[in-house]
């Protein structure tokens, strides 16, 4: 039996170019003539497939010749369940080969149970309308039940990888032409699909490519997701389009074993280059025991950007991190925080490499936008740079009305550059209201400091009660310090009581059957909630895994809030 070895990450016989094409297609075919690829892992973290991105290129022209044998003309949609393998990645650019439009959609491993994932397929198939619906084997009873929910046509892909293909000629795609559909990562009942050019994506690939100063020894180990921006457009997209060899592990693989990602660094040739939301590098932290020699296991010297982004960056995470891990060669230097958005193809700002996390505490005041001051001591929250504006892009923090704010004042977070989204798919007026004059309203407050951009929260999480303003995460982090509690097990957000007033309601996944112990926890989180915002709450002691979660697997605030107004959250009952 012949060994499998990955793709080289070292090839001297290409010269690397950084995103510098026309189209999506003109990218594979100049990475297709050197020898690095995609390589895809097993849950331990061992190599089960090698895939040059000349192979890549060979499978993705038989599938178009497929697609359009099958009758899918340019523009038409083609939705994909974004499984992490080679069947998608050649779907997935055989879309582009034919000038469909590819619709990555997410895997069941997102959510609550069957019934949650037909219902969420369901709705985006709606709005995407795609032709044809394309799944992985394995789920083929939800896929085939969300596909005739919506009258869609629905096949399982190993099926159609057997068909025949007869070489034809392709439409010739222009760089205004849309590429894909992306759904950003909150989207559930009222989806938001992002119509992103090729001219759009390549020049959002080649400046987040020069923001990372990438070098010829740099190689990609990601488990992210597919389907989500961050691993679609930053780690599948970006990698062909600037001919990075790339290490792949499921990211149902990844919860099960965080550590092997970790493993898979180790064992990389030349210099890594790996994301993830703060959760992953918290994961990590929790699985490492005290009496771990890291040393032994792991060699992370080699990594040399850690990225962060996706979600609020938590600097006491990124710390614990460091913590557990700087024995085995791991340097805080590495971290690379970040900001961007589906909108805007993925990047709008990232870190210079080898600044690391750097933090600034603002008072709880400046968050609130108060200007009373009370008897308790001022509070501050720690506020972590995101970097700088990348290349071609520009940032704006506006007030209410519209108007720049001045250096270190909050407002609104405002974005222009060659890569923001064409249009929300088919949805004028929700990209009428966040596009204004080739800027993007982006729905993040934050504030500008000596050209870098911090970020605070999302506008429509704030909670305003009585006219002051409370950041949900401000709540769920002061909660989290209880013992027994992690990050995601709260969620805070603003409710009207019977009485018809603004209250914060908190939501926490409790572990404990004991009535008698619910009854303290419950104060004790009353009493830290209260020390916070100066006001009483509402809190509801929930079962674990019950508080919702987005695509990319971070806390939905909103959707929290609508399940328990409308009772399909069911708190514990707790004697007063």
């Amino acid at each position: 039996m012949t060994e499998l070895t990955a793709t080289p990450t070292f090839d001297l016989n290409l010269s690397r170019r950084l995103s510098d094409f026309e189209t999506l297609g003109e990218a594979l075919d100049y990475a297709a003539q050197g020898k690095r690829g995609l390589n895809f892992h097993d849950m331990r973290g061992n190599l089960s497939q090698a895939y040059p991105f000349s192979e890549l290129k060979s499978d993705a022209l038989l599938m178009a010749y497929r697609l359009i044998h099958y009758g899918i003309k340019p523009g038409d949609r083609i939705a994909l369940v974004a499984e992490t393998g080679s069947n998608f990645a050649a779907l997935f650019f055989g879309c582009v080969y034919a000038g469909a439009w590819p619709v990555p959609l997410p895997l069941p491993i997102s959510f609550g149970g069957k019934e949650s994932y037909i219902d969420q397929l369901s709705v985006q198939l709606k709005s995407s309308d795609p032709a044809i619906l394309f799944y992985p084997p394995e789920i083929s009873e939800m896929g085939l039940a969300a596909a005739r929910q919506c009258r869609v046509q629905a096949l399982d892909w190993d099926g159609f990888s057997e068909q025949a293909a007869q070489q034809i000629d392709l439409p010739v795609a222009k760089t205004d032409d849309i590429c894909y559909l992306q759904y950003s990562s909150g989207s559930t009942r009222f989806p938001h699909g992002v119509a992103v050019t090729h001219r759009a994506l390549l020049n959002n690939l080649s400046a987040h490519s020069h923001g990372m100063e990438l070098t010829d020894s740099d190689r990609c180990v990601s488990w992210l997701p597919w389907y989500h921006d961050m691993g679609l457009v930053g780690c599948f997209l970006s990698v062909v389009a600037n001919q990075v060899s790339t290490d792949y592990m499921k990211t149902e693989d990844f919860a099960r074993r965080p550590l092997a990602w970790l493993d898979m660094i180790s064992r990389s040739e030349g210099t890594v280059i790996s994301y993830s939301p703060t959760f992953g590098y918290d994961i990590c932290s929790r699985r490492i025991n005290s009496q771990t020699n890291v040393s032994e296991r792991f060699t992370l010297d080699n990594w040399r950007l850690a990225g962060n982004g996706a979600d609020m960056i938590r600097p006491d995470v990124m710390q614990n991190f460091v913590d557990a891990f700087s024995n085995a060669g791991f340097k805080a230097s590495a971290f690379l925080p970040s900001y961007g958005l589906a909108e805007a193809t993925l990047a709008v700002s990232i870190m210079p490499p080898s600044e690391g996390i750097v933090v600034e505490l603002v008072a709880e005041t400046d968050l609130s936008g108060s200007q009373e001051s009370d008897d308790r001591p001022t509070r501050y929250r720690s506020i972590v740079n995101c970097g700088k504006a990348v290349k071609d892009m520009k940032i704006e923090a506006r007030d209410d009305i519209g108007n720049l704010v001045p250096d270190k004042m909050i407002g609104k977070i405002w974005c222009s550059g060659p890569s923001i989204m064409d249009s929300y798919f088919r949805d004028p007026e929700s990209t009428k209201a966040c596009l204004v004059d080739g800027w993007l309203d982006t729905g993040d407050m934050g504030y500008l400091s000596d050209g870098y951009i911090y970020i605070v929260g999302r506008a429509k999480d704030m909670i305003i009660i009585n006219g002051k303003n409370h950041w949900p995460q401000d709540i769920e982090w002061a909660v989290e310090q209880l013992p027994g509690f992690k990050s995601g097990d709260i969620a805070a957000f603003a409710i009207t009581t019977e009485g018809g007033e603004e209250t914060p309601a908190v939501l926490v996944q409790c572990r404990t059957s004991d009535d008698t112990e619910r009854g303290l926890l419950r104060d004790k989180i009353r009493e830290k909630v209260r020390s916070i915002t100066g006001m009483q709450c509402v809190v509801e002691l929930v079962p674990p895994r019950t508080l919702p979660r987005t695509s990319s697997g971070k806390l939905s605030r909103a959707k929290a809030r609508n399940l328990y107004l409308t009772g399909e959250i069911t708190p514990y009952m707790v004697a007063a």
